[in-house]
C-alpha cells in the first residue's frame, strides 16, 4: 500500500516540498551572471542537468523570475560553477533574496575570476565551471527552464584525473536533498555498461 499524492489536491508549496524530497540527490548549478548595469550575481539552482551533448547544452530551472534569469535575458551569458562540499555554506548564503543591485560575490565573501569566453565571472573558489551563452528560455507554469550553449568548460588541474575528466572525489560536489538537507559527496561504485 502506498500513499497517493495528487497535485490537484495539494497546494503548490506542499507539492514542491514533496517533489524536492523525492527527486534526490540533485546537483547544484551555482549560476553567476552580470546585470546589464554590470552588477555581479551568483545564486544556486538545484534543478540542473545536461540537455544535449551534441551540441553541448546544459539547463537549469528557475522557479519564479529571479535576478539570474533577468540578467541572462539581458546579456545572453552565464556561468555554471560547480558547488562543492567545502563551499556549501557560501553556496547556501547566495540563496538569500538579495536586492537586484547587490554584488552577491562581495556580500558572501567570494572571489571572482575572469571567464574564458563569456563576460560573467567564475567563482574563483569553485574547481570547475561551464561557460554558456543563452540557447533559449522555456516558460513552464511558475518556472523557467534556462538552456545554455556550452562555449567552454574550465577545470582546475588538481581535480583532473588521468583520463582528462574531473575526478569525482577530488571535485567533491555537493547536492540538494529535501527540506534543508544537503548531500555530501557519496561513495562511488563502478559498474560497466553491459554489452549485448
Amino acid at each position: 500500500m502506498r500513499t497517493v499524492f495528487d497535485p490537484a489536491e495539494l497546494s503548490a508549496g506542499r507539492f514542491y516540498r514533496l517533489l524536492t524530497a523525492t527527486v534526490v540527490p540533485r546537483p547544484i548549478a551555482w549560476v553567476s551572471t552580470v546585470s546589464a548595469l554590470g552588477v555581479p550575481n551568483v545564486a544556486p539552482y538545484s534543478f540542473f542537468t545536461v540537455a544535449s551533448t551534441a551540441p553541448p547544452v546544459v539547463q537549469f530551472t528557475s522557479v519564479g523570475r529571479k535576478d539570474s534569469l533577468r540578467n541572462i535575458e539581458e546579456t545572453g551569458e552565464f556561468v555554471i560553477n560547480i558547488a562543492t562540499v567545502p563551499l556549501m555554506e557560501q553556496v547556501n548564503a547566495t540563496s538569500a533574496g538579495f536586492a537586484h543591485d547587490v554584488d552577491e560575490f562581495a556580500r558572501v565573501g567570494l572571489r571572482t575570476e575572469g571567464s574564458e569566453r563569456v563576460h560573467p565571472p567564475r567563482v574563483a573558489e569553485s574547481p570547475a565551471s561551464i561557460e554558456c551563452t543563452l540557447h533559449r528560455v522555456i516558460e513552464i507554469g511558475d518556472s523557467f527552464v534556462v538552456m545554455g550553449d556550452v562555449v567552454a568548460v574550465t577545470v582546475r588541474p588538481d581535480v583532473l584525473a588521468d583520463d582528462g575528466a574531473p575526478d569525482f572525489a577530488a571535485l567533491a560536489p555537493a547536492s540538494r536533498l529535501g527540506r534543508t538537507e544537503w548531500g555530501l559527496t557519496p561513495q562511488v561504485r563502478r559498474l560497466d555498461r553491459p554489452e549485448i
